[in-house]
């Protein structure tokens, strides 16, 4: 194995295991920023380092300390403490491995040799993904059965029928789309969305499979437990369901494993549905044939969007009424010094690009990057959608939510099967 290889398994390792680590913070401030928003009141904005709030962010490493250093209590009343131990660890590993067979780029070719942009190099695709969701659910029932806790039981006899009655019809809707693209392989159903429907439509799956989509979609809520259908820790009937007798960070492995399968179930609505890492009407190889325009476009692009973000940041980070030397205006000041002096530093990069290294190898790297950054722009919005719907929709009543299931979803989605196939079949 070459050093080039050890450096890209090493960097593909790193993205698949350290991105959805990362993104718990971004996923907890989305959400509590966003549910503020919504709910027409102030987000986490008093948390601060010397005075520097970082828009919020800073609550998430106050809340990670306060969980790491609370006391680890197990109930004397436990009897199964292996059980009880092992069932956070369950739902947090199941989520994060979930995410290695997810392509956040289209295959590096360098020297002739094509490197899959995965953390795990494999062909089964959403075969991976079928096969380990679904025991993530035997986490959130060890938690129930072990805290030997009548909440905690029903929170997990919940969470188990609620697995049967969504992954039936999210199984059918891949289906539809599988009869679609042809090949279970992730990369392969993203390239195929690089194409173009009648010459000016992206072949992105929510095009040729809208059903499916939105089928697809609503499972995966349903199997990340996210609000509607978070009926396995309803408060309001089960106190806090199957975590009810956890604490400190046992209590937080549930909490990040929850964020880790927001990321990984939008990462893959991302790729089977948006085109995952496709830059609309940009396939990769016109990409790549024309990366020196790109990268000329880039330039000039990123000053203009810094500038509009960093005038957001001037306009809205300051106190709500007059003090003499606000804070948080300096706070302002040094944020949009970063920023500018991250722009500067990604435009001499460029530079160089364009004077020296451009063709060849280099131009196709710059194009794994684009496509990166597009994948985690695209996923970051999906993730948003997960907040937007859990602060406008109420929790479901449980008989509404078999309803929703068996009833709505199952029929629809074995009809989206029939239909799609007979247009396969019909086109040839």
């Amino acid at each position: 194995m070459s050093q080039l290889d050890i450096l890209l398994l090493v960097f593909r390792v790193a993205f698949a295991a350290f991105v959805p680590l990362c993104f718990i913070a971004v996923c907890v401030w989305m959400e509590r920023r966003g549910c503020a928003f919504i709910q027409d009141r102030s987000g986490p904005n008093r948390a601060n380092i010397f005075g520097f709030r970082a828009g919020g962010l800073v609550q998430n490493l106050a809340d990670a300390i306060k969980l790491i250093t609370k006391e680890d209590v197990i109930p004397g009343h436990i009897k199964q403490k292996f059980y009880f131990v092992l069932a956070p660890v369950i739902v947090f590993v199941i989520a994060l491995v979930s995410f290695a067979a997810v392509p956040f780029a289209d295959a590096l070719v360098i020297n002739g040799k094509q490197y899959l942009m995965q953390g795990i190099p494999t062909d089964l695709g959403i075969l991976w993904f079928l096969a380990l969701a679904g025991f993530g659910v035997y986490g959130i029932i060890l938690a129930g059965w072990s805290s030997h806790n009548k909440y905690g039981v029903l929170g997990g006899l919940r969470a188990a029928a609620q697995v049967i009655s969504y992954e039936i019809p999210m199984g059918l809707a891949i289906i539809s789309a599988l009869v679609v693209y042809g090949t279970v392989n992730l990369t392969e159903i993203a390239q195929f969305q690089g194409q173009l429907l009648f010459g000016f439509i992206p072949m992105w799956g929510v095009v040729l499979q809208p059903l499916g989509a939105i089928i697809f979609i609503i499972a995966a809520f349903a199997e990340t437990n996210r609000t509607p259908f978070d009926l396995a820790e309803g408060e309001s009937e089960l106190v806090a369901g199957f975590h009810v007798e956890y604490s400190s960070m046992k209590f937080g492995m549930f909490f990040m494993g929850e964020y880790v399968a927001m990321f990984t179930s939008s990462a893959l609505i991302v790729t089977l549905y948006f085109g995952g890492f496709q830059i609309p009407w940009f396939s990769t190889e016109t990409l790549v044939n024309f990366a020196r325009p790109v990268a000329v476009l880039l330039m000039l692009l990123i000053p203009a969007f810094a500038k509009l973000f960093t005038m957001w940041i001037a306009k809205n980070n300051k106190s709500h009424y007059e003090r003499v030397d606000d804070p948080r205006v300096k706070e302002a000041q040094v944020y949009i010094k970063g920023i500018w002096g991250l722009v500067i530093a990604l435009e001499i990069v460029l530079f160089i690009y364009l004077i020296t290294v451009s063709g060849g190898v280099a131009d196709r790297v710059l194009v794994t990057i684009l496509q990166i950054v597009t994948f985690l722009v695209k996923t970051t919005l999906m993730c948003f959608v997960y907040v937007w719907v859990r602060w406008t929709l109420p929790r479901f009543r449980y008989d509404q939510l078999q309803k929703l299931g068996w009833q709505i979803l199952l029929p629809l989605s074995l009809l989206n099967i029939f239909v799609t196939s007979a247009i396969v079949v019909a086109l040839g």
